[in-house]
């Protein structure tokens, strides 16, 4: 869709600290993180929310998701994550999209307000980028990790 800022970064028209580009959808750093090494999951399609995800999308965009969490987890040592979508309300972009925020123990998130901070430099934010992509499980080996 022309003027969507994500269907640019999906085209690769506008540049962004990719992690995954694959048939279900594109992950890439968020350039204001609640965290550094946040990560927003978009399909490739333009839809506005996951209403207009068409079915036969829904099963491949939420492994692309469930991956990525799992490479956010191991790429950078967390000790979770939060993973979280807005439907137009609190939609900053309208192109659907699912945030993947690593967490830590007494990280001080608390609720769903929380600030938003910048990369020092492109060079801190390509560091994260490429620790959460070399950490990326192939489409057909997601293996959740063990239970604590």
């Amino acid at each position: 869709m022309i003027g969507c800022v994500f269907c640019g970064i999906v085209a690769s028209s506008v540049p962004a600290f990719r992690i995954a580009d694959e048939t279900a959808g594109v992950a890439f750093l968020d350039t204001r993180p609640v965290f550094p090494g946040h990560v927003l999951v978009v399909p490739r399609e333009h839809v506005e929310t996951l209403v207009d995800l068409p079915d036969g999308d829904v099963g491949p965009y939420f492994r692309f998701v469930r991956r990525i969490t799992l490479a956010v987890q191991r790429g950078l040592d967390a000790d979770g994550t939060f993973v979280a979508m807005n439907n137009k309300i609190s939609q900053s972009v309208p192109h659907l999209h699912t945030h993947v925020v690593p967490r830590r123990r007494k990280d001080g998130l608390r609720g769903f307000f929380w600030p938003r901070t910048r990369y020092a430099s492109d060079d801190e934010a390509e560091a994260y980028a490429s620790r959460i992509a070399a950490a990326v499980p192939p489409t057909d080996a997601v293996d959740p990790p063990a239970a604590p």
